[in-house]
C-alpha cells in the first residue's frame, strides 16, 4: 500500500530535479480543498495557488483540474449526505458545488479564471477531442487559468472518466503537457503502507510502473476523495505512454509546493516510456485513418516532407471521399503516393471549398473559421521520406 503518512515525516524526503516543463497540469485532489466541518477552504489551495501564479509570471502555462465540486455541494446541501452512493444525488451535489469549487480558485487568482466541463464522449469523440482542444489552447494564450472537472452532472456511470486522476492525465495528452503534477495528502509512493509499517520507504524515482509498481498501490483511503494511491498509479500509466512524465507531492506542505517553483520535487518522480513527440508521432503513424484524403500540391508536399509546417489552404488541390472534422486523414501528392497524415480541422466538403485559397479568404468562402491550417503541424506525422532535393528545397 502506497498511502502518505504525517506530515511531519515527509521532511525527510530529498530534492531532486523537477523534469523541464513549459505547460503543465496540475491535480488538486479533494482532501486539499474540503474543510473538516464541511465545505471548501483555502488553507491548502493558496500555496499551490501561489506556484500557479509564479509559474505564469515565468511565462509557463497552467491546467488546473480540480475535484472539491461533491463536497462543496454536500455541504450546501447535506441531506444528499445520506446517499452519496447514488448516482443522481452525486450529480446534484457536483451541479450545485461546482460554482463554489471555481470561485475558490478565481480568489486565489489574480488572473481570470474558466470553468471547463469534460466528459468521456468529449474525450473519444475526435471532433469534441480537436474543440477541447482548441479552447483550453486559446485560454492559455490569452492567460486565463482553465479549471477542468468532470461533467458528472449529465454524465453516466458506464461512461465516467470517473476520478479527476485520470482526468487529469488525459488532459495533459489533450493539450501537450510537458509535466503531469498531482498535488495530493500523500507525500510519494511507498513500497508499503507507512501508516501500518514504520520501515516504508519512498520510491522516489519510477523509470516504468511494472506489475510490482502497481501492486505497492492501495484503495481509496479517504472518504472525501474517489481516488486513492491506484488511480494516481493509473494516471501516472497514462501520461508515460503519452511521453509525460508524472510528480507526485504532497500539497499540504507549503515547503514542497513552494520547491516547486525553484524545480525541486519532494515526492515521486515517474518516467515517461517515450518522449511525447514520439508517442504523439506513433499514434498519428500508425492509428486508422478515414477513408478520404486530402491532396495537396508538389510545393505543399515538398513543404511538409522536409520541414516542419502546417498544412494550410493554398496548398491543397483537394479532397477525396468523405471525412469529418478532427479526423486523422492521410495526405497525398500529385502522384498519389502519401505524403503525410495528420487530424484535419476541416471536413471533407470545406476542405474542396477551401483548395487553393488563401488563409485570409477562409471567413469569406466558408462564412466561419476554425483556423488557418487545414492540418496543424502538431498534428501531423511525414509518412514519406525526404529526397536530398526535398531536404535542400525548404
Amino acid at each position: 500500500m502506497a498511502q502518505g503518512s504525517k506530515t511531519d515525516e515527509r521532511h525527510a524526503l530529498p530534492a531532486q530535479p523537477l523534469p523541464a516543463w513549459r505547460r503543465a497540469v496540475l491535480k488538486v485532489g479533494s482532501n486539499l480543498l474540503a474543510a473538516d466541518g464541511g465545505g471548501l477552504t483555502k488553507q491548502h489551495a493558496s500555496a499551490l495557488a501561489a506556484f500557479i501564479a509564479a509559474s505564469q509570471v515565468q511565462g509557463r502555462e497552467v491546467v488546473l483540474v480540480s475535484s472539491g465540486a461533491v463536497a462543496a455541494g454536500r455541504a450546501r446541501l447535506r441531506e444528499y449526505a445520506r446517499n452519496p452512493g447514488e448516482l443522481a444525488a452525486r450529480q446534484a451535489l457536483a451541479a450545485l458545488g461546482q460554482a463554489p469549487m471555481v470561485a475558490l480558485w478565481q480568489s486565489l487568482s489574480v488572473r481570470p479564471v474558466a470553468q471547463v466541463l469534460l466528459t468521456h464522449d468529449d474525450l473519444r469523440n475526435r471532433r469534441r477531442y480537436l474543440n477541447a482542444r482548441a479552447t483550453l489552447r486559446e485560454l492559455l494564450r490569452v492567460g486565463v487559468l482553465p479549471v477542468v472537472n468532470e461533467n458528472d452532472t449529465v454524465a453516466v456511470d458506464e461512461l465516467k472518466v470517473g476520478d479527476n486522476d485520470n482526468l487529469a492525465a488525459i488532459v495533459a495528452a489533450l493539450v501537450d503537457a510537458d509535466l503531469l503534477l498531482i498535488a495530493s495528502d500523500v507525500s510519494a509512493l511507498y513500497d508499503a503502507d507507512p501508516r501500518a509499517h514504520a520501515d516504508a520507504t519512498p520510491v522516489l524515482q519510477i523509470p516504468a510502473l511494472t506489475p510490482e509498481i502497481l501492486a505497492m498501490a492501495g484503495e481509496a483511503g479517504s472518504t472525501v476523495g474517489t481516488g486513492g494511491m491506484r488511480t494516481k498509479l493509473q494516471a501516472a500509466k497514462k501520461a508515460a505512454a503519452a511521453g509525460i512524465p508524472t510528480a507526485l507531492f504532497n500539497g499540504r506542505e507549503v515547503d514542497t509546493v513552494r520547491a516547486l517553483e525553484r524545480g525541486e520535487l519532494h515526492g515521486s518522480l515517474f518516467a515517461a516510456s517515450a518522449t511525447r513527440p514520439h508517442a504523439r508521432k506513433y499514434w498519428l503513424r500508425h492509428a486508422p485513418a478515414a477513408a478520404g484524403r486530402i491532396c495537396v500540391d508538389a510545393g505543399a508536399a515538398r513543404a511538409l516532407v522536409g520541414g516542419r509546417v502546417s498544412l494550410l489552404p493554398g496548398g491543397v488541390l483537394g479532397a477525396e471521399g468523405e471525412f469529418h472534422r478532427g479526423d486523422l486523414v492521410e495526405i497525398v501528392g500529385v502522384d498519389g503516393a502519401g505524403v503525410a497524415r495528420g487530424l484535419c480541422h476541416y471536413n471533407a466538403a470545406e476542405v474542396r471549398r477551401l483548395a487553393g485559397h488563401h488563409t485570409r479568404e477562409i471567413v469569406e468562402v466558408l462564412g466561419y473559421s476554425y483556423g488557418d491550417e487545414v492540418v496543424n503541424r502538431d498534428d501531423l506525422v511525414v509518412t514519406r521520406v525526404p529526397t536530398p532535393h526535398e531536404e535542400l528545397s525548404v
